[in-house]
């Protein structure tokens, strides 16, 4: 099974997440997604792959403090 760096939802390091990831619906470990996204085999939230790349755009730029322009350029940039 591939391991990834980052969540495929939302982008996030694996590596910083404070719970080591999300779960499985067995109670495992997920290898591809979050904690904040992810628990017990289904997505937290129940929004679209466009919703959630606005989601992260906006944490960036409200909590991160990340102008816009960058915001938007490390998204495109995380989907190539």
């Amino acid at each position: 099974m591939k391991k990834y760096k980052a969540c495929q939802s939302c982008g996030m390091p694996l590596s910083k997440d404070e719970l080591g990831g999300g779960t499985e619906k067995d109670g495992s470990k997920s290898t591809k997604y979050c904690s904040h996204c992810y628990i017990n085999g289904d997505f937290t939230q129940n929004i679209t792959a466009m919703e959630m790349q606005k989601f992260v755009q906006n944490h960036m730029m409200e909590n991160m403090k990340m102008p816009k322009f960058l915001a938007s350029f490390l998204l495109e940039a995380s989907q190539s």
